[in-house]
């Protein structure tokens, strides 16, 4: 039954144990010292490790020292004398005072655009005289664009009243004509009354005469006055059109300036340049105190690192980002937690490859006392990894 249940019965599968990342293990159970190959392989990997840990300790003993020395300045600090704090304060205080006032001009909303500024600049000596004449331009053009319509209404009259009279001239002829082809019906009708009916016709042709002689000379006077006007308006219309074409010209000429204007300066009109120009002002006074504010920060700053420099400090420069520490005891109680916190991993960390480097030697010492007949040959490996790593394992 037992083989059975062996063979074919269900096993019980015990649950894999999470392995340690951080503990490093030594097998020996797994390597034949009398091979000289798997005795030096393993000797090498308890040096290297041994080696890996001593460089990190190193690394991070620096980082420690830095740490440990920046919780010994802020205690130098916090114990100065008052006289000597207040002094150091006040060097803190306008250092921060300073940096409020960079800040202020640096997250201003409003602030002009380099390319903006450094134009202004370029043109500071030329530009509140482009501005008037680009407002000239400007108030010049809408007088003429005035003018132009003026002028442009007053030829449409011109020209509607040249139709009117071409087409009274027209009607005028075509009245006349009517006139001369009556004058002939009337003179055929009596003429053909005289001779058929033997009527006395004398009058009838007298009258017909002076009828249309009347007709055709006021006609004749009506198309007369009437040429004459037109050839009034013939003159007034090209004289309008002369004076057009010197508007014309003058629009032209004035339209092109102002185009080269907004091109000099970038704009798009009087108003726009004369904004950036107030702008500018502006932001001249603005940058100057900003280079004043600069240049007083660094002169505040020397000041700081030469009052700190009188005490035992490691890193005087260090203090002068952090000038709110200086002035806030609550701030510098969150910088010396913050660096406990950072000494305590560190420490941690110092301590885990210091325990790896006395479980490396540990394990060479051990290989030796159960391996005499081979102590000389490790030994010799050792000497030959390196004389640090000697120091360490002896």
């Amino acid at each position: 039954m037992g083989f059975w249940k062996k063979f074919f019965g269900k096993q019980k599968v015990e649950p894999e144990q999470e392995e340690n990342w951080e503990e490093v293990i030594y097998d020996r159970q797994s390597v034949d010292f009398r091979d000289e190959s798997q005795r030096t392989r393993y000797i090498m990997d308890c040096l290297e490790q041994l080696s890996e840990a001593t460089r990190e300790s190193e690394l991070v003993s620096g980082e420690y020292n830095r740490v440990t020395a920046y919780l010994k300045d802020i205690e130098e600090i916090e114990a100065l004398p008052e006289g000597e704090k207040r002094v150091l304060e006040h060097t803190a205080q306008t250092l921060q005072t300073l940096a409020q006032e960079r800040n202020s001009y640096q997250n201003r909303a409003n602030r002009m655009k380099d390319s903006e500024f450094y134009q202004m600049r370029n043109q500071e000596r030329e530009v509140e005289e482009g501005i008037r004449k680009l407002r000239d331009c400007e108030d010049y053009h809408d007088k003429v664009k005035r003018d132009l319509k003026k002028v442009d209404r007053e030829r449409q009259a011109y020209a509607y009243r040249k139709a009117e009279l071409t087409d009274l001239m027209n009607n005028t002829r075509g009245m006349a004509i009517i006139f001369m082809g009556a004058f002939f019906v009337c003179m055929v009708l009596l003429f053909i009354m005289q001779f058929t009916m033997e009527l006395d016709a004398t009058i009838g042709y007298f009258a017909a005469v002076l009828a249309v002689a009347v007709a055709l000379t006021v006609m004749s006077i009506k198309y007369m006055d009437l040429k004459k006007e037109l050839a009034r308006v013939n003159r007034a219309a090209n004289r309008l059109v002369q004076v057009q074409n010197k508007v014309k010209i003058r629009y032209v000429n004035n339209s092109r300036l102002m185009d080269y204007l907004c091109m000099k300066y970038n704009v798009t009109g009087a108003d726009v340049l004369e904004k950036l120009w107030n702008n500018y002002q502006k932001e001249k006074e603005d940058r100057k105190q900003y280079a004043e504010a600069e240049a007083k920060q660094e002169y505040y700053s020397k000041q700081l690192v030469a009052q700190l420099s009188k005490y035992p400090l490691v890193d005087p420069y260090r203090w002068v980002n952090q000038i709110d520490a200086i002035l806030d005891a609550r701030e510098m109680v969150e910088i010396r937690h913050e660096l406990i916190i950072q000494r305590q991993a560190l420490r941690k960390q110092l301590d885990y490859n210091r325990g790896i480097s006395e479980q490396a030697k540990k394990e060479i010492s051990e290989i030796e006392e159960k391996y005499p007949q081979y102590s000389a040959e490790i030994h010799m490996i050792v000497d030959k990894y390196g004389n640090s790593i000697v120091d360490g394992v002896r």
